[in-house]
């Protein structure tokens, strides 16, 4: 799913826009008005909708209606998911409605993008947020979806969940987490895997820790690109009082991460963050001939450290294999020696 090969740079180039200066039409939600999503359990039905790009070929669908068969779901496609309006999987009205009709069909437990790309966010403003609302569930995606899930907490204030979508590779690592988190209801530890293999010292997904320390606060964040790409509009999350940013990235530029960080921090936010985590950083190089590059490593210290907050890099949060599953909205708790982020409250009920 890689969505750099649809879109370049996104957000890179706006201007930040101080979060006082935003302004909405809609009813936004408050801390006190956080909506969780029923759980899942064997039989239940999980739709599949395309909100962003297309897919081509007939097998990923075969494989992700087995991927979750295996978990004891059913699976519903949406009615446009395999259509294509360019490279996106259908015109915006006929993805934003897929969505909306998975929200209001009472057969359809949760919802899962197929995949990531680009386009999410063109139908932000299509979307019947009432609707809903009225009708909370279980919405999953990462990259691209990170439009979504933000606009959704925003105005409805319903918990989502970036995380694997439809076509990923659903192992062992992933599949544990997801289950556990909304199936069994469990308030979930994540950390890296701490196999060692045949080396002395971890080498493999190893944290870093920024700035030590606990710190507690709502999880919100996703995609770099996707995050910043939105900031200024009415579905961009003005309250970021306390929470716990957590941000991945895959096929930027380094110079381009450091653009979207200061956007972040002239926007008001960073100032505003009580810890932050950052996943992976996929293939993310200094571009052009590379000479005088910061490395990734000195962009984002040059931006955290100053904060002096609890702060960490390494998660499995990203364009990988094993990628975890994070909660919008739920209160947790960082440790940033540790590298491991604790959920305060089950994220369904």
């Amino acid at each position: 799913m890689e969505r750099r090969k649809f879109i370049q740079n996104i957000g890179a180039a706006g201007m930040a826009i101080p979060l006082s200066s935003f302004s909405s039409s809609v009813n936004f939600s408050t801390s006190e008005e956080i909506i969780r999503p029923k759980a899942l359990k064997e039989g239940d039905t999980i739709g599949i909708i395309s909100p962003a790009s297309a897919i081509f070929e007939s097998e990923p669908y075969e494989i992700a209606r087995e991927s979750f068969e295996a978990m004891g779901l059913k699976v519903k496609f949406g009615k446009f998911a395999k259509n294509r309006y360019g490279h996106l999987a259908g015109t915006d009205e006929e993805r934003a409605g897929e969505l909306n009709e998975m929200f209001g069909d009472p057969s359809i437990k949760a919802i899962i993008a197929l995949r990531g790309g680009s386009g999410s966010a063109r139908i932000l403003d299509k979307l019947d947020y009432d609707l809903i609302r009225k009708n909370p569930k279980i919405f999953i995606g990462y990259s691209d979806i990170t439009a979504l899930h933000l606009a959704i907490f925003e105005i409805t204030g319903l918990v989502t969940f970036h995380g694997p979508v439809a076509v990923s590779t659903w192992n062992s690592f992933s599949t544990k987490h997801f289950k556990k988190l909304l199936f069994e209801k469990e308030m979930l530890t994540l950390q890296n895997p701490q196999d060692k293999g045949d080396e002395l010292a971890q080498t493999e997904n190893r944290i870093r820790t920024i700035k030590p320390g606990k710190a507690r606060g709502k999880l919100l964040g996703g995609n770099l690109s996707v995050l910043t790409g939105i900031m200024g509009s009415e579905y961009f999350p003005k309250d970021w009082k306390g929470k716990i940013l957590y941000i991945e990235d895959i096929g930027e530029k380094i110079y381009a991460v450091d653009r979207m960080m200061s956007q972040l921090r002239l926007g008001g936010v960073l100032e505003e963050i009580s810890g932050f985590v950052l996943g992976k950083c996929s293939d993310c190089e200094p571009g052009g001939s590379g000479f005088g590059s910061l490395t990734l490593e000195e962009v984002i210290n040059s931006y955290i450290e100053p904060l002096n907050i609890p702060a960490f890099s390494g998660a499995m949060i990203g364009h990988i294999d094993d990628n975890v599953t994070i909660p919008n909205g739920i209160d947790a708790e960082i440790d940033a020696e540790a590298g491991t982020i604790s959920l305060l409250n089950a994220a369904v009920h």
